[in-house]
């Protein structure tokens, strides 16, 4: 009975308005004693809604199924420029290959020949004049032109090929050459195919000797050995000018050196080879002329040309330098045109 009346007076007393584990009361069924402070209902609905029921949210809830993702604004990539065509390329264990002005040009689909110009050909015009002007005069002053153009030729294929400096392989280049000099002087004009070949198969020898005793690597020897080949034949076989008749001589040397100055005029190239061959014939008809050729010279000095414009162009390939342009370019045509007016002077004289 105890706990019964204290439970009435509980219910009965100021707080019984308030049950701490049950649903909160209204106001109505809460009435102050007086003279007690009054208490807010903390769980009051302001917008007088009925108490005692579950509250329900009536706003928007946060479905995370049914609503998209609000994307982060993001910031643009800002990527860096491209970089141009790299001078060097890759990295290896053998270092980092350069990328040359000829494999540029082939990159960008541009022609990786340039011609010499209009100084060479100037050069040229001129070494050829000598040997024009010495032929009659004799072998022995026409072996100074011939020496002077051996040496630039032997230098300038060397530099053509991109090795540089390689003094052993010009100097027996060119040793080449003075060796089948002295041979044609020794020997004649009537022995000098065997006075060349003779000295060119020996100097084929000593390259593949010099290379094998190199301790370069493989593929370095294959080109020393192949351009010491090819320097040393050119050199040995521009020694045709002292095999030649001295008629086929001036008309061939006269003839080379109008053409390859016809072809350094700012003209594109087909209108500027047939202008050459052109000039070349016209040159070798008129100082055939003033010897016993005649107007066979006009055949000779365009079969001459073509060798020449063959020299010139190999002189201009892979973008050379201006070394190349003054030693290559001065000396290619003139040698190459030797074996044709050596041939052709035997054949119309």
């Amino acid at each position: 009975m105890k706990a019964l009346s204290d439970q009435q007076s509980y219910e009965g007393g100021p707080y019984s308005g308030y049950d701490p584990y049950g649903q909160p009361q209204t106001p109505g069924n809460w009435a102050p004693t007086p003279g007690q402070p009054q208490f807010p209902n903390p769980y009051a609905d302001p917008y007088g809604n009925q108490q005692g029921a579950a509250q329900q949210w009536q706003g928007q809830t946060w479905d995370t199924q049914n609503h998209a993702r609000v994307p982060v604004a993001e910031q643009p990539y800002q990527q860096a420029p491209p970089e141009p065509e790299p001078a060097f390329g890759p990295a290896t264990l053998a270092g980092n290959a350069r990328i040359t002005d000829a494999q540029r040009a082939r990159l960008e689909g541009r022609s990786p020949v340039i011609e010499p110009g209009v100084q060479p050909a100037a050069l040229t015009a001129l070494l050829g004049a000598l040997l024009a002007v010495a032929a009659p005069l004799g072998s022995y002053a026409l072996v100074v032109p011939l020496v002077l153009l051996q040496a630039v030729t032997a230098a300038g294929w060397f530099r053509l090929n991109g090795m540089w400096p390689a003094r052993q392989g010009i100097a027996l280049a060119f040793l080449g050459g003075l060796v089948a000099d002295v041979a044609v002087l020794a020997a004649g004009r009537e022995q000098a195919p065997v006075a060349i070949l003779g000295p060119l198969g020996i100097w084929v020898l000593l390259a593949l000797v010099l290379q094998l005793r190199s301790h370069a690597s493989p593929d370095e020897r294959m080109y020393g050995l192949m351009a010491t080949v090819a320097s040393s034949a050119l050199a040995i076989l521009a020694t045709g000018y002292l095999g030649a008749s001295p008629a086929a001589v001036s008309v061939g040397a006269a003839a080379v050196a109008v053409a390859v100055l016809a072809r350094a005029l700012p003209l594109p190239t087909p209108v500027s080879v047939v202008l050459s061959l052109l000039a070349a014939a016209g040159a070798g008809s008129a100082v055939g002329g003033l010897t016993d050729l005649g107007s066979q010279g006009a055949a000779l000095g365009a079969g001459a040309a073509v060798c020449a414009l063959i020299g010139h162009r190999v002189a201009g390939y892979d973008y050379p330098s201006r070394f190349v342009h003054f030693t290559a370019g001065v000396a290619l045509p003139l040698a190459a045109a030797a074996p044709a007016i050596w041939l052709l002077g035997r054949v119309f004289a």
